[in-house]
């Protein structure tokens, strides 16, 4: 029977037409408009099919989740009341059998609101792998997704700072789209923290703000090394982010990162980043240009840094433009870049360029690809307090100055292609020559080209610095090749090149960054994957003179999603002393997971510092130093997640200590806010 969209079905049904009854017997189900299924042995209702007692009832629900009752009461409006029942959204049976859930609840009386999509409890007991709970208050819990108030989760941990921590969170339901959620951590060794999350989402995008309040005792300064306790004091931190589609070009995103000192972080294992950028950008894109209006700023969390020296910009306008087909039949790309950084003790910089680059891109008759680029730019920098840049070729002079950049090039590959084991090689010779004059590169700061260094992905790149404020200017070689091979169910990819200067002035390339001779060292990158088991990736630098290994980097995983290892590598060799950051180093990253029995594993991750004094004199590593490492045991089924995890820290900062830190984590899926 089917009436207004509710349905009946039964074995047997009989209607009487004149007081309006409907009696149904054997294996009955009533369908509401929404989805939702009611079983029972037998029903009695009205002929409009939505209220009326069931027998031995059994709910459905369209979005997930069963509620069996001995007896139920279905109403006009699709309230469900039940006598004695039990919930779960968890699976009742598994390969046709009957399972015992994971969890589920149980109460003398549940009510379901389809209108609103919860269940409503009176005097209920959680059961979790069969171990019931003593009674509880009444509470609720939606059927499906949704932004209600009520309270959420808990989270519990322990460390050896702040003691036992306990997270009790609460959303707050402004409107529909408009979320509160306010979560005090009660801690047994300190004082609380309030930590308050605000979402909203809307018709042109979504943002989000998540802040952090307490009072502790946090150390000095720590630019000046000084990591003794201070007092009591007011402590916090404030992660906020949000992006807005204002039209189909235009779009504003924006990110606000600020925080009291540089150890609350690490203390209360909120982040360990060592710099927070607040940044905000108005940006339009089309199909053949892009402009950007952008403004960001840097507090820094390092140990030594001034907080002074660290940059302002504002504004950062970019603006390109693509002219394909333009000249000769090549693409044209247009720039008009400027910058401005202020620093609060430090140096303050300004610059703006306009460059243009024309690529030509051609196949020959014999299957070579050539493309030729040519391009130029002109640049004005100004440039204040340029001795507060500690080092040297960072400052350029001080005032205004103006630069011009210039460089043509061709690039040839060759890709040949054969059959070898059953399976596709291709092997790609490659050739790129460079001509650039002499540039004033001195003259002018350098702000965003300081991180240079020689590896398989820039070799080929018509400027190897990173950032505009350097642009190589030795006329130059460069060969190589990739190698590619293509199995059933395996693939190894390979590059390896060179490149040679061929002018004699003195290069701007510190020692030890790869390119400062003629002969540049050799870089190189193996690839090698088998199916969906094997990952390995190896990157390498070998000295020109004695092949010595200046940069060995490993990235290797072998499993399955469940069980897994994985292991990264990294040595440093280089010998720079002249720049920030370029310090030579050694590490060794591990971690893994694995699964046994069915819903259980256990997983592990550890970081060593294999740095020793004679590769970095400053490190303070004696060559095996851990710096962190975690170790955990989950299980994890169709309806919940359980875990358990440790974490050791090695290094002291300030106040925040070196020490244990355990979590233990409880989450229940299939369940709404």
């Amino acid at each position: 029977m089917a009436r207004r969209g509710d349905r009946l079905r039964a074995d047997k049904v009989t209607w009487n037409r004149k007081t309006g009854r409907v009696l149904a017997t054997g294996n009955v189900a009533v369908t509401n408009p929404q989805g939702d299924v009611a079983y029972g042995d037998s029903i009695d209702l009205t002929d409009s099919l939505r209220d009326g007692v069931v027998a031995n009832m059994l709910v459905v629900l369209e979005r997930g989740g069963r509620l069996a009752a001995v007896k139920g009461t279905r109403e006009e409006d699709g309230t469900v009341r039940l006598d004695r029942a039990a919930y779960t959204p968890c699976p009742v049976e598994e390969g046709g059998c009957p399972k015992e859930p994971t969890w589920k609840i149980t109460s003398v009386r549940v009510t379901y609101r389809p209108d609103k999509e919860r269940v409503y409890f009176e005097r209920p007991r959680v059961h979790l792998f069969g171990l019931a709970s003593p009674a509880l208050p009444s509470f609720s819990v939606a059927t499906t997704a949704s932004n209600d108030t009520g309270l959420l989760a808990p989270s519990f941990g322990i460390s050896r700072l702040n003691g036992l921590e306990l997270v009790l969170p609460i959303n707050i339901a402004l409107s529909p789209d408009r979320s509160l959620i306010v979560a005090p951590h009660l801690f047994s060794g300190e004082l609380p923290m309030l930590e308050t999350r605000y979402s909203q989402r809307t018709e042109l995008g979504a943002l989000a703000v998540t802040a952090y309040a307490t009072s502790s005792r946090r150390s000095e300064d720590l630019s000046s090394r000084f990591t003794s306790d201070t007092k009591r004091a007011f402590r916090g931190y404030i992660d906020g982010v949000g992006k807005f589609q204002l039209d189909p070009n235009w779009s504003l995103s924006g990110s606000l990162r600020l925080v009291t000192d540089r150890t609350f972080l690490r203390r209360y294992d909120i982040s360990r980043e060592d710099r927070l950028r607040t940044t905000l950008a108005l940006e339009r894109i089309d199909r053949d240009s892009y402009l950007s209006v952008a403004g960001w700023a840097v507090q820094t969390m390092r140990v030594g840094e001034r907080q002074g020296l660290q940059p302002v910009a504002l504004p950062e306008i970019d603006y390109r433009r693509r002219v394909e087909d333009s000249v000769l039949g090549g693409t044209l790309n247009l720039q008009l870049n400027s910058l401005a950084i202020g620093r609060k003790a430090g140096q303050d910089t300004q610059r703006a360029f306009a460059s243009g680059r024309w690529d030509l891109r051609g196949i020959t008759n014999g299957g070579q690809e050539i493309v030729l680029t040519a391009f130029a730019r002109a640049d004005a920098y100004n440039a204040e307090g340029v001795a507060a840049t500690s080092i040297v070729s960072y400052r350029g002079l001080e005032g205004f100055h103006t630069r011009a950049i210039g460089a043509v090039a061709a690039d040839v590959r060759w890709p040949l292609a054969g059959e070898l084991f059953g399976g596709v090689q291709r092997f790609t010779p490659r050739v790129q020559v460079v001509a650039a004059p002499h540039i004033a590169n001195l003259r002018v700061p350098n702000e965003d080209a300081r991180a240079v260094d020689l590896e398989d992905s820039n070799l080929f790149a018509l400027n190897r610095f990173a950032g505009y404020d350097r642009f190589e200017d030795s006329s130059r070689v460069t060969y190589g090749a990739d190698w590619a091979l293509d199995l059933p169910g395996t693939s190894i990819t390979a590059n390896i090149g060179q490149s040679y200067r061929l002018d004699s002035r003195p290069s701007i390339l510190p020692n030890g960054t790869g390119l400062s001779d003629s002969f540049s060292d050799i870089v190189g990158r193996t690839t090698v994957r088998l199916g969906d088991t094997v990952s390995f990736i190896h990157r390498y630098r070998l000295d020109k003179d004695d092949l010595a290994i200046r940069r060995n980097e490993v990235d290797a995983t072998v499993g399955s999603r469940a069980t897994y290892a994985t292991i990264g590598y990294l040595r440093l060799n280089r010998d720079i002393d002249e720049l920030e950051d370029l310090q030579d180093r050694e590490e060794i990253r591990a971690g893994g997971r694995v699964a046994f029995k069915r819903y259980w594993s256990v997983w592990g991750s550890a970081i060593v510092d294999l740095t020793s004094k004679s590769e970095d004199q400053l490190s303070t590593s004696d060559g095996f130093t851990p710096i962190r490492h975690r170790l955990g045991v989950a299980y994890q089924d169709d309806c919940i997640d359980l875990g358990l995890t440790w974490r050791r820290d090695y290094r002291s900062t300030g106040d925040a200590r070196r020490g244990n830190a355990y979590l233990f984590t409880f989450a229940l899926k299939n369940v709404g806010r």
